[in-house]
């Protein structure tokens, strides 16, 4: 995740930051095996309302078997709570569909996990906000990806984006903390701008655009991507706004999720200004080091499996119904998970002679979509060679 708005918000936000993340403490366990206290992200049924063109999950309105009970996902949330995980977050399928939803989120928070929800929103009723509110989660991100028609083709329900525009203000309205979430394509990458205003519009106060993950039906769109030369063009916009919008005191992040190149073309946009903060952005970049996969960040699947990242569903690490999820996470054995956490080692083509290599990483589920190699260059890097050498 790269947020555009602290990046280019000035040195005390960053100094702030960095000061932050070199408290964090390493018990002699996690650095055995290169790891980190990760952030969970725990699909909780692949069930879901609705039937979208990019869902990695592949899911649908049916009942699915073998998806984990309640008393296994509570064992599970013990154990991340044992190993101080920073941030879990409830996502599907559509995780308002889970019965026990609302027990799942109290059980966390009594374990003083931060709890987040990734949902379509279309289940927000003024009612289920309040109770929501009430379980105490932390954050709240809904899916919108354009204009009501565009959205609702996009999602194949008619009338989703009016349901889900209306959950984000029950939920806006109960007191929680929202966000919005937009996946970008070439079929709705007009439609950003447009996204980005109803943000300011509804006042809310997180916008987080997701660089195309080639899995589960995002492999059938992948020829839908934007080209690089597109890419870049967004990610110049996402800067102007943040920019403007720091100007013009508006209360809201601009955030990008699944392509760290972002982060490097932001360091390289501020030491061109000859930014002070250029420096610090580029250590801070350094020490988050590029994709999570596998280090910082984990999947656990409705039916227990634990993946290096959500969008990693070729390779499980293990099932924590055979086994506690620390010890999988924590196995200094895995030659995958080594070689996850190590990456920079093992990488080709741009991405290997990328002096940033340590600092992004590119994403290995596109590398293997489009190459049939882990190991070889994101195809979505719009870095030129000049800017990576």
């Amino acid at each position: 995740m790269i947020n555009f708005t602290k990046l280019l918000g000035g040195k005390p936000t960053v100094s702030a930051a960095l000061k932050a993340v070199s408290k964090k403490r390493k018990s002699p366990l996690f650095i055995n095996c290169n790891a980190s206290s990760p952030l969970v992200v725990f699909n909780l049924t692949r069930r879901c309302n609705l039937d979208c063109w990019h869902c990695y999950l592949e899911s649908q309105n049916i009942t699915y078997k073998n998806e984990l009970s309640t008393p296994q996902i509570k064992k599970v949330i013990d154990s991340l709570a044992k190993i101080d995980i920073p941030v879990l977050l409830f996502s599907g399928g559509e995780p308002l569909m889970h019965k026990d939803i609302l027990p799942l989120i109290e059980y966390a928070k009594a374990r003083k996990i931060r709890v987040g929800l990734s949902t379509n929103g279309t289940l927000i009723s003024k009612a289920l906000a309040k109770k929501l509110a009430g379980s105490g989660i932390d954050y709240v991100g809904v899916s919108i990806d354009g204009r009501k028609s565009l959205h609702d083709r996009f999602r194949k329900i008619k009338g989703a984006y009016d349901m889900a525009i209306k959950g984000i203000i029950n939920a806006q309205e109960a007191g929680l903390k929202t966000g919005v979430r937009f996946t970008i394509s070439r079929f709705n990458a007009p439609d950003l701008p447009f996204v980005l205003d109803l943000c300011i519009k509804e006042k809310i106060p997180r916008f987080c655009m997701y660089h195309l993950v080639y899995s589960g039906r995002g492999k059938n769109i992948a020829d839908l991507d934007i080209d690089n030369k597109a890419r870049r063009k967004v990610v110049d916009f996402l800067v102007h706004h943040a920019l403007e919008y720091k100007k013009k005191n508006y209360d809201i992040e601009i955030l990008t999720v699944d392509n760290h190149a972002d982060g490097i073309y932001i360091y390289n946009y501020l030491r061109k200004r000859n930014s002070q903060i250029a420096a610090e952005v580029l250590k801070l970049l350094k020490f988050h080091g590029g994709c999570s996969a596998g280090s910082k960040i984990v999947d656990i699947s409705p039916s227990g499996e634990v993946f290096a990242c959500q969008f990693w569903q070729q390779e499980a690490i293990g099932n924590i119904k055979k086994a506690d999820f620390s010890k999988i996470w924590l196995n200094k054995d895995d030659k995958f998970l080594y070689r996850l956490r190590s990456k920079a080692r093992y990488l080709k083509g741009k991405c290997g002679r990328c002096r940033y290599k340590s600092y992004c990483g590119g994403c290995r589920i596109r590398a293997f979509v489009v190459h049939n190699d882990f190991w070889q260059e994101d195809p979505c890097c719009y870095l030129t060679e000049n800017e990576i050498n």
